[in-house]
């Protein structure tokens, strides 16, 4: 057995849960000093604290791969992308597409996930509802990220008209999301930001306003920034400021903020990312898709950023699978600092206890008395890990993709690879049809 947890600990023993958190770490050779109910064998299992996905858009499961986007950057990818998406306004279609992209993340060892919403054409206007369902019934703990769009194309943005809404009822509707699914204490499974998309989709008003509100009901904000030049240049030519300074100007600029992507910032945007504690979620497979850019993870460390990890949407990552990212953060970022500069257990703790810090939490992402007793558990008993010396090393360098129990809350979500109470093999035929249905609709 091999756990990822402070290299001053010994936790060669193991760990005993109590009432969801971890509440002893027993050194090897040793015992448990409290009396338990049940011994469950890791002998043969590499443990991580949870993984924790700190950026998705899980509607993005009908449209993978799609033949008219696959070939794009961000921008042409987006235009191609935005009048697809318009037409999912099946509920039932919302609803697995959600269901599945949960399912893929819990089974590749994710046990917080956060996915930012931000389309509710006519139909779907209580999207929110839906994943708060789907992730109580799975038993994961999940930021319901509250986005929003209301910039369309007649008026100087990127999406057509049709799945822009009217910024006070986005206002109303966060509120309403807010007071009934938001929970701020310890141990939470449920809780909401506030996730305006991105500057070339909604109004300096509702950048404020959404500020405003997240700090009156003690949430985080959320939204892409810093992904590709054209985002620079297009804030630019409208707002006469670089994304940063749109940041600040709008009252972004603190500590509730987590960015998607973080691509494209200079030394002394850096610098004050990290004294103003902004985190940054890292996409490494969607930027290498899309050919957005290297994100500069170090130096945001450096200066006291957060960096957390995400997989991202599944039509620019076209997965869902967090353990995969792992491996991708750490060969993208040895090709921009050096072999020696970035470690497996760097990318594992972005992955983890970085991310943590994104979604403002500090109970989840590491394995550690009185954190909660989320853990992810993998065996090396695949080809691809023969002959493998260090088993923590391994996971990522031979390509771990799938856990092989989690356990989130003290509770078992996935035992011997299949998550509790779900049939794989249904859900599977059941989403593909929606895709096939909601793809056919496009081309008639």
């Amino acid at each position: 057995m091999a756990i990822l947890v402070d290299e001053t600990i010994n936790a060669g023993g193991g760990l005993v849960t109590r009432s969801g958190k971890i509440v002893e770490i027993i050194a090897s050779g040793q015992s448990p000093s409290i009396e338990v109910d049940e011994i469950s064998d890791a002998g043969s299992h590499v443990v991580l604290p949870g993984l924790i996905n700190t950026h998705h858009h899980f509607y993005q499961t009908l449209t993978r791969a799609h033949p008219e986007a696959i070939n794009k950057e961000l921008f042409d990818w987006l235009k191609t992308l935005y009048p697809v998406w318009a037409k999912i306004v099946n509920r039932d279609s919302f609803r697995l597409a959600t269901r599945l992209a949960l399912t893929e993340l819990l089974m590749s060892g994710c046990t917080t996930v956060s996915d930012h919403h931000y389309l509710y054409p006519t139909g779907i206007e209580d999207a929110m509802d839906i994943q708060a369902d789907e992730a109580t019934r799975i038993g994961m703990r999940m930021t319901l990220n509250r986005g929003s769009m209301d910039l369309s194309v007649k008026d100087g943005g990127l999406p057509p008209d049709s799945v822009v809404q009217d910024r006070q009822d986005i206002l109303a509707d966060c509120e309403r999301v807010i007071n009934a699914f938001h929970d701020p204490g310890e141990g939470a499974m449920l809780q909401v930001a506030l996730a305006p998309c991105s500057p070339f989709s909604v109004t300096t008003e509702l950048m404020r306003e959404s500020a405003d509100l997240a700090s009156k009901c003690n949430c985080r904000l959320h939204t892409h920034l810093g992904e590709t030049h054209d985002e620079d240049a297009y804030c630019i030519e409208k707002f006469s400021c670089r994304p940063v300074d749109y940041l600040e100007e709008n009252g972004w600029l603190n500590e509730r903020t987590w960015l998607a992507h973080g691509i494209h910032f200079n030394d002394q945007e850096i610098s004050r990312l990290g004294h103003h504690g902004v985190g940054v979620c890292h996409c490494p497979t969607s930027n290498m898709v899309l050919a957005s850019g290297q994100c500069r993870t170090l130096e945001l460390e450096q200066a006291g950023a957060s960096v957390g990890l995400g997989v991202d949407g599944s039509a620019s990552n076209d997965n869902s699978n967090l353990m995969e990212g792992v491996r991708h953060a750490l060969m993208i970022n040895r090709l921009t600092y050096g072999a020696a500069a970035v470690t497996h257990k760097d990318v594992l703790r972005w992955a983890t206890e970085g991310s943590a810090k994104c979604l403002g939490r500090n109970d989840i992402g590491k394995i550690d008395i009185g954190y909660q007793a989320d853990l992810a558990m993998y065996t090396l008993d695949e080809l691809r890990f023969s002959g493998a010396g260090d088993a923590l090393a391994a996971l990522v360098l031979c390509g771990a993709h799938r856990a092989d129990r989690v356990m989130i809350g003290g509770q078992w979500t996935l035992i011997d690879g299949n998550p509790l109470g779900i049939d794989v093999a249904r859900l599977r035929a059941e989403h593909e049809k929606a895709a096939r249905e909601f793809a056919g609709s496009l081309f008639k």
